[in-house]
């Protein structure tokens, strides 16, 4: 199994097409075609399901995906490590929260790419717990969430703090009032959503309604024209944009904080790219890169332990075959 086929597998799962894979490698259908077939003899399974719209994963291409995503990860960085330019450039893979993304990220990622312009920018937005298991699995280099990390591979490091505040539409004078509204929130997950039912469960109001959305502004077009209330940092309400159009009730000092965290992998290598966001949000990276070798030197320390006891060993062996 080459690193090249398991691009090709890669490229062909994600766009679920051998035509649109072949496009997106510059390689010839047929060549395509042909290599996947090929890995599919090596492994001695199918990979895909074909069908007319395409090609949909097998449980075992589901499985081969993970490694292939992550595999592929740590040969982009080895080569990125050993890369003798030390200027920001090549693919910088980011995720955020919906919120994040709208409020936070516009003006920052503007800032980087004017000062960055050979760094290839990707944003995808998600709840934090899928962004936290895209980091963990190579899928993204860095993610912006707004619930704790405290995951034993991810190193966190708190860059917004946000105050939130619940928002309706602008004829609602009471916060009492507000809360018996339904609820326009995004997906099960988000940490938005869990802190607005806590309270109001703190509160007693235990049979809620709600509704859920898939972006901000429809949240926002939601509460703005009376259909409900939200949990929104306070930035978020005071846009512009938003005007009039939303009343703005606050919340117990208990709850008005909301920490964004960046988190990283704690192995993952500092490339330029990496570094120069790090150093645009303030955060140091000389402690990751003392604890990268901190680590390389222990890794070190302990194959030679290893390998001393397996010397000692044989030496026993070869005493006692004398014997």
């Amino acid at each position: 199994m080459e690193s090249a086929d398991l691009r090709i597998f890669q490229a062909v799962a994600y766009e679920g097409s051998i035509t649109k894979a072949a496009l997106r490698l510059g390689y010839v259908q047929s060549n395509v075609t042909a290599r996947i077939r090929q890995l599919e003899s090596e492994i001695g399974t199918a990979l895909f399901h074909r069908h007319n719209r395409g090609m949909t994963l097998s449980s075992s291409g589901q499985t081969l995906l993970a490694y292939a995503d992550k595999i592929i990860g740590l040969l982009d960085e080895a080569a990125l490590a050993l890369s003798p330019s030390s200027e920001p450039g090549g693919p910088l893979l980011i995720g955020a929260s919906q919120t994040t993304a709208a409020v936070r990220l516009p003006r920052l990622l503007s800032r980087y790419y004017e000062m960055h312009p050979k760094v290839e920018l990707t944003l995808t937005t998600d709840l934090s717990d899928r962004l936290m298991e895209k980091v963990l699995q190579y899928e993204l280099d860095v993610a912006f969430i707004s619930t704790p990390c405290r995951h034993p591979e991810l190193t966190p490091v708190s860059v917004f703090d946000e105050e939130v505040v619940v928002i309706s539409a602008p004829w609602i004078i009471e916060l009492d009032d507000a809360l018996t509204k339904p609820n326009l929130v995004y997906s099960k997950g988000c940490s938005y959503r869990e802190i607005l039912e806590g309270w109001q469960h703190s509160r007693g109001i235990r049979q809620l309604k709600t509704m859920e959305f898939g972006t901000l502004e429809a949240i926002l077009g939601g509460v703005s024209s009376g259909l409900g209330i939200s949990l929104v940092p306070r930035v978020v309400a005071e846009m512009p944009g938003n005007a009039g159009s939303l009343r703005i009730h606050e919340v117990p000092e208990a709850l008005r904080r909301m920490k964004t965290e960046l988190i990283y992998r704690k192995d993952a290598y500092m490339t330029p790219a990496l570094r120069a966001l790090l150093k645009l949000l303030g955060v140091s990276t000389e402690e990751h890169e003392q604890g990268q070798g901190q680590g390389q030197g222990q890794k070190q320390k302990k194959k030679q332990k290893k390998e001393k006891e397996q010397g000692l060993s044989k030496e026993r062996e070869q005493v006692q075959v004398r014997k």
